[in-house]
């Protein structure tokens, strides 16, 4: 294999490996949320703390010159997996 291509791949690696850990990182902490929504009878999702979350990460896309309409697709697909871990953790209580 090329030494180019394969140093390219191996720095893809490690940010893979990096996004992982983040995302585990960040899915204990909404679970946490999930489990206080719950305690607290809160509802699982909040529509306007989504939206915001969204807004934000759109504009910090932008200022990564990345697709902010590919950043929020990714946003959406996190945000519905914690509600979908919330609903479930609503519905054990």
């Amino acid at each position: 294999m090329d030494e180019t291509l394969r140093r390219y791949r191996e720095s893809i690696d490690n940010i893979d490996a990096a996004l992982v850990f983040m995302l585990a990182e960040r899915f204990k902490v909404t679970k946490a949320v999930g489990e206080y929504k719950a305690g607290a009878a809160l509802p699982p999702a909040d529509p306007a703390r989504e939206g915001q979350q969204i807004a934000r990460l759109r504009r910090l896309a932008e200022d990564a010159n990345l697709d902010p309409d590919f950043t929020e697709k990714f946003l959406r697909f996190i945000i519905d997996e914690v509600i979908r871990h919330h609903e479930k953790a609503r519905a054990a209580e």
